[in-house]
């Protein structure tokens, strides 16, 4: 599965819910997201339009690594 080229920072934020993220702060376009499911983590989300691909995946990455979850099983759960 491709990484998708058109999510947006509130995009991801949104359907990162299913996986327990809220919204911890944010500073300026950086929204930084918390999640205490399967251990406390914590990433940085780019409030921009289209997000970039290499920024996108490596965030997806740290998700999944952090979730023990492959980068296609994490898109599949969130849909986007």
């Amino acid at each position: 599965m491709k990484i998708p080229r058109d999510v947006n920072g509130l995009q991801l934020v949104k359907a990162l819910r299913i996986l327990g993220y809220a919204v911890d702060r944010q500073k300026g376009s950086h929204i930084r997201i918390t999640t205490q499911q399967d251990g406390e983590n914590h990433e940085v989300v780019p409030h921009h339009h289209p997000i970039k691909t290499g920024t996108l995946s490596g965030i997806f990455k740290r998700i999944a690594t952090h979730h023990g979850l492959s980068i296609e099983e994490l898109l599949e759960k969130l849909d986007i």
